[in-house]
């Protein structure tokens, strides 16, 4: 009985159901025909061009480096006798960082220091004793002989008298003559010899001791300059960044052992297109952005480079800091963005409603009062990552499409959006969302 019953009931839906379909069909149908006579619109967002400031603004990637870094390597090798910091620790320039074995070193210094302080006393008896006497003994010869001089010459004299009178021989005469000149050769040799030492010899005798002195000093200056080689202080005030080897470790010479960073002093290094970096100067403010903090650090240009990077063609630009900041860290790469000029007084519209022609020309889309997009081609200045200066083409308070413009045709119809207009419609599909999905709200067909 119930199977005859249901027959019926099944063939009623069926028929219903094929209605229902004939119908969605028709309707689809004259709905494509409706709206295919109709002209499309398309719905926009606009905006007004503004008069404001714009700034240029370059920016891109670029690593951070102390200004100052010292890698400390010692002179010599030898062992680590004892470091007196490890990483971390905060220095002053000539601090003392470690102290290498040196006892062969001190020794020879030592030994140096003796020899040079005999050459000083050499030098010293030389200037105030021997010299002084030398010269004295030849100015007592000098005298010597000028008074055998003189008392020859007097014999002479008398002998020669004596001669003319006839009371002596010739023979007699002839002695004193020889006696007279060996005397007057004994002066003037003695003489000689005064001069020459108190004009050559004291000049001689001086450079000698003076440069036994001299040598001996430097030989002793090149051992305390040794000596001091197995001391390593810091050569800048700074921090301890690094510090590979261990007390005991063998220290190679010209091998660093310590590296010193001063991190209150830190830069950006950035590599920029040299058609950009054309604009840029020393001064100009900028920004550093590191990842994971919210608030650009502020600074400034301090360099930049003459000269192209042979490697990439590009321009080195060195941005710092303005005030140390815990998260600039050597070594971490962030966004550099270097303001290079601002126009006070510009018409400006938003950078992402300007659009290129096929020429390389650019334009923007008005909304005129006619509901249509009107396509302006405009001369466009300097632009930051938002905004763009227009020069020419637009006017202060044209409404400029800003959204939904993008591949739109010139002379196309539209349909300006409110502001918040695509908020509300999404609030409304979610509040529909959670009706259809919350079992707690009853439908249309529970109420049924």
């Amino acid at each position: 009985m119930s199977s005859h019953r249901n027959i019926p009931f099944r063939k009623t839906h069926f028929l219903m159901a094929g209605a229902c379909i004939s119908s969605a069909i028709a309707a689809i149908v004259g709905c494509g025909k409706d709206e295919g006579e109709k002209e499309a619109v398309v719905s926009v967002r606009t905006a007004p061009a503004q008069r404001g400031p714009v700034s240029q603004v370059i920016s891109g990637e670029a690593v951070v480096f102390p200004l100052e870094q010292a890698s400390v390597a010692p002179k010599i090798t030898a062992k680590v006798e004892k470091f007196f910091v490890q990483r971390g620790t905060p220095v002053k320039k000539g601090q003392l960082l470690a102290q290498l074995e040196n006892a062969d070193l001190s020794a020879a210094a030592e030994s140096s220091k003796g020899d040079f302080e005999q050459a000083d006393a050499a030098y010293n008896t030389t200037v105030g004793a021997s010299l002084p006497q030398q010269i004295q003994k030849a100015e007592l010869d000098a005298a010597s002989a000028k008074s055998a001089f003189d008392a020859q010459q007097k014999v002479y004299d008398s002998r020669k008298e004596l001669f003319q009178q006839g009371a002596i021989p010739r023979r007699d005469l002839d002695t004193a003559d020889v006696a007279l000149t060996q005397a007057r050769g004994q002066y003037e040799v003695a003489q000689k010899q005064l001069a020459d030492l108190q004009r050559l010899g004291k000049q001689q005798a001086l450079k000698s001791a003076e440069g036994s002195r001299l040598s001996a000093e430097g030989k002793y200056r090149g051992a305390e300059a040794l000596l001091s080689y197995s001391r390593i202080v810091s050569p800048i005030d700074g921090v301890v960044t690094d510090r590979p080897l261990y007390e005991g470790d063998l220290a190679t010479a010209n091998q660093p052992i310590l590296t010193v960073m001063n991190l209150s002093r830190l830069i950006a290094k950035a590599h920029i297109a040299q058609a950009q970096a054309a604009v840029l100067k020393v001064g100009d403010p900028a920004e550093l952005k590191p990842p994971g903090i919210e608030e650009p650090i502020k600074g400034h240009v301090t360099l930049v480079s003459p000269a192209l990077d042979p490697g990439s063609t590009t321009v080195e630009v060195w941005v710092e800091a303005n005030k140390p900041n815990p998260a600039l860290k050597p070594g971490i790469t962030t966004e550099v963005s270097v303001t290079a000029k601002t126009v006070k007084d510009a018409i400006a519209v938003p950078a992402s409603a300007v659009f290129k022609t096929d020429d390389g020309g650019s334009f923007v889309l008005v909304a005129g009062s006619d509901n249509v997009a009107h396509q302006k081609s405009v001369q466009v200045g300097i632009r930051s990552d938002t905004t763009a200066q227009i020069l020419s083409g637009i006017n202060a308070g044209d409404s400029i499409i800003v959204s939904g413009g993008y591949a739109l045709p010139d002379k196309t119809k539209i349909k300006i959006e409110a502001p918040g207009a695509e908020e509300g419609k999404a609030t409304d599909s979610t509040d529909k969302d959670d009706k259809a999905g919350d079992p707690k709200k009853p439908d249309d067909k529970d109420k049924d």
